[in-house]
């Protein structure tokens, strides 16, 4: 049973009486009726007519519409199921039996629907007397005031947008939009998800020759313990609230004891994330088509977990230490990154990214000539030729050499020194990473373009904006969400959600709620755990 009315934020508020079917069904004709005569009544106007103002015009008579169709089939639901339901009802070791019907706003796309249930009220402990609603349990409905569609749309937004831009959009989209804070809190229940849902995400049936693995780091700005007292401590009262501007003049003065940034000081307190770019390679002759099945994985758990998540994806994917199958794992050469490949990934052939040992070449030789003389960018070129050629010792040789000629006293030689030294180490450390002529031959990969990319538009398109600060916790659902966005799976994670929260409600009869106020702790290290 069930009937449109406003939005109302009293509980168990009953503006009308509830419908009958027959009566909805009713209602629902008028309301078809309604949108012929509006159509009938632009067309039949004199003068010029405005599309633009008519489609406005046309929007607001098909919501209606929509939400007559959405009544009316909540109350014939409820019609159907209540049929079989008995008096009494056990989910786990919870009792529930039944009481009189109660009403609910439901907040749709096409605006807010209300309509009448079957309640059950519990019986088994007098201090929680939660209540059960079976046709909402059976319809995968949450306590939340807006529906799955609703929020999902919300929460894409809010991947792409900050969550004030977010629901700006949204207002244009529907009758009544969630604010901001429920927003966050809806991306906040869904990252509680994530975890799970990659542990089990599905794999591809159609994957290449030969798996590639890319592994780097992104920092996104965090906020300071003494930030995050400020901001959750009581707020001070504003000084002249009627003038936007005066307010932020007095503003200036409101903590005289920040301490002032040195000068080139751009430090934003950020954390880590690990980010993971896996993908294969289909071979076609003399040439690796690819890539195929790229897949995204990002957290800001300690670096060993992203590793935990390449071994097992790798084995999931039939990539395994004992499937005899070419795995590639390239790097920009940081050590942290270089041990646990040897730990995680033993079977898999590393490779330092080409660019960066490019870059060491270019410090080098900004040692020995002057920078954007023809001496050095010809010097550098030479080097490439070597990298290019399969033959990085040489490379190192004449770095050598050269640091052996500057003297070790002059004007500026302890400075050439330590920074030719500092590039000669990095690359004689890493000439076994460096097989670049081989590789090319092979048509593998020799470069990180792939993570690199990854870093910038899954973390630093909309973690890392200027006044940002984030708490790891937060940032963590958003940044997961978005890779499973960018993989394609959003569709299968919402259905996933839906899925596994209502088997939740099933078998203990708890009201299942999707937003949530606090984040979910950092993926831990399972072989530690």
């Amino acid at each position: 049973m069930s009937t449109i009315t406003e939005l109302s934020l009293v509980r168990n508020h009953e503006s009308t009486s509830p419908l009958a079917p027959e009566s909805l069904r009713g209602e629902y004709i008028q309301s078809t009726m309604r949108v012929l005569e509006l159509v009938d009544e632009w067309a039949q106007r004199d003068g010029p007519v405005s599309f633009r103002e008519f489609e406005q015009a046309l929007r607001l008579v098909v919501a209606g519409l929509a939400r007559a169709a959405i009544a009316l089939f909540l109350a014939l639901r409820e019609t159907k199921l209540s049929q079989g339901w008995p008096s009494r009802m056990v989910r786990g070791e919870r009792t529930f039996r039944k009481a009189p019907a109660q009403g609910r706003n439901l907040t749709t796309w096409f605006g807010v629907v209300r309509y009448s249930r079957t309640y059950f009220r519990e019986v088994t402990a007098a201090d929680r007397r939660h209540g059960l609603y079976p046709l909402d349990e059976s319809l995968g409905l949450s306590t939340d005031r807006f529906s799955w569609n609703v929020l999902s749309f919300a929460v894409l937004l809010s991947l792409k947008l900050s969550f004030s831009e977010a629901r700006k959009i949204l207002v244009e989209c529907v009758p009544q939009a969630p604010s901001t804070e429920v927003i966050e809190q809806t991306v906040l229940g869904l990252g509680r998800h994530t975890t799970a849902w990659f542990e089990q995400a599905p794999m591809p049936t159609d994957d290449g020759d030969v798996l590639v693995i890319m592994i780097d780091g992104k920092g996104a700005p965090t906020a300071t313990d003494s930030e995050l007292k400020r901001r959750r401590g009581k707020r001070l009262k504003r000084k002249m609230p009627a003038s936007q501007r005066h307010r932020g003049r007095a503003r200036k003065g409101r903590y005289p004891n920040s301490p002032r940034r040195k000068k080139g000081d751009k430090s934003k307190h950020a954390k880590m994330a690990t980010m993971v770019v896996m993908y294969t390679l289909k071979r076609n002759g003399l040439y690796l088509l690819g890539p195929i099945n790229r897949r995204y994985y990002a957290s800001f758990a300690p670096k060993r977990h992203a590793f935990e998540y390449a071994r097992r994806e790798a084995e999931k994917r039939g990539f395994g230490p004992n499937s005899c199958k070419l795995v590639q794992f390239v790097t920009d050469g940081d050590t942290d990154l270089e041990l646990y490949a040897k730990e995680y990934l033993p079977h898999a052939r590393h490779t330092l990214d080409v660019i960066h040992a490019i870059e060491k070449v270019w410090l080098a030789g900004a040692c020995l000539y002057p920078e954007g003389s023809r001496e050095l960018k010809d010097w550098v070129e030479v080097q490439k030729d070597r990298l290019y050629g399969g033959k990085p010792e040489d490379v190192v040789a004449e770095m050598q050499a050269r640091l052996d000629a500057i003297p070790k006293t002059g004007p500026g030689n302890k400075g050439k020194r330590s920074r030719l030294s500092a590039a000669l180490g990095y690359l004689e450390k890493r000439l076994a990473l460096m097989p670049y002529k081989e590789l090319i031959e092979a048509d593998m990969e020799i470069g990180s373009g792939q993570v690199e990319g990854a870093v910038k538009n899954i973390i630093g398109k909309r973690c890392d904006h200027g006044g940002m600060r984030w708490i790891k916790e937060r940032v963590e659902a958003v940044v997961q969400l978005r890779c499973i966005e960018a993989n394609g799976h959003w569709d299968n994670f919402m259905a996933f959600v839906a899925h596994r929260v209502r088997q939740e409600a099933m078998a203990t009869g708890a009201r299942v709620r999707l937003q949530s106020a606090t984040a979910a702790p950092l993926p831990t290290i399972q072989e530690a755990a």
